[in-house]
């Protein structure tokens, strides 16, 4: 179970104006549940990963990982718990080292370990099986540089590394964004297999209405920092980019003019 309750975080910007990133955000998300995350630019949604990877600190709130309250864990203390991969198909790994050897550092992730990374043949064998399971053709390229490896080979390689510790919470922020159309589609189903296949907890950010219906269990709107809708069930199962879209319009025109209300009745 992942717990935010009433979760703060306010940005200044040059000049000095106080801009509120999360205003008030309550979110439970239950073990094993794949949530979707959209909403505007700015709305706060890469800022809820953010804030639950200790990337920044709360302002005011709460956050809990299973049985422990993170809140002010350092951002080094909760990557024991969690996987995360960026937009950025480069980030999060070692270029100059081989798939096998990035496996192998992302597999001792907050273990203790000398110099030597251990490779032995056990291993090389389980890295070469979780490759394979990706349907990418990437089991014979363990001696491969990462940096050889093209964007949506790589990003499939981080997501295995990301996976690799079954973490209590895998997010995923924006993580096909880079991407062409066809890698972009082959990466959401290497996701959903990882996802589905070890009963992960996960958080997606993404700005494609289409990915926020087709993938996951539940779908989360949010603008101006707020949580504005909440499908799951029933509510989320029929609907499609173009209701998504019409809503989310709609919900942003009431949070507008609900912000604007609160603005202007503030001390």
């Amino acid at each position: 179970m992942i717990e935010l309750s009433a979760v703060e975080k306010t940005f200044e910007q040059p000049g000095g104006e106080r801009v509120p990133a999360l205003r008030g955000v309550d979110l439970s998300i239950p073990a094993g549940q794949f949530l979707t995350v959209i909403g505007s630019n700015g709305s706060g949604k890469s800022t809820i990963l953010n804030v639950i990877a200790g990337t920044y600190l709360l302002d005011a709130g709460t956050i809990g990982i299973a049985d422990s309250d993170v809140t002010r864990w350092p951002e080094h203390k909760r990557a024991a718990l969690l996987g995360r991969v960026f937009q950025d198909p480069f980030k999060g790994t070692c270029p100059s080292m081989t798939v096998a050897e990035n496996l192998r550092m992302a597999e001792l992730r907050g273990k203790r370990r000398g110099l030597r990374l251990g490779l032995d043949r056990a291993s090389l064998e389980r890295y070469r099986a979780g490759l394979a399971s990706l349907g990418m053709r990437l089991e014979g390229r363990l001696q491969a540089s990462m940096g050889t490896l093209s964007g949506g080979q790589r990003q499939a390689v981080t997501l295995l590394m990301a996976t690799i510790c079954r973490p209590m919470l895998l997010l995923l922020d924006e993580h096909t964004a880079a991407l062409d159309p066809r890698a972009a589609e082959q990466i959401m189903l290497v996701t959903d297999h990882l996802v589905r296949t070890h009963a992960l907890t996960t958080l997606m950010v993404t700005h494609s209405m289409e990915q926020a219906v087709r993938f996951g269990d539940r779908t989360i709107m949010m603008h101006r920092g707020m949580i504005v809708a909440d499908l799951t069930g029933d509510e989320r199962r029929g609907v499609t980019e173009a209701d998504l879209l019409v809503r989310f319009a709609e919900l942003r025109y009431t949070t507008e003019m609900r912000v604007t209300k609160d603005l202007r009745i503030a001390p």
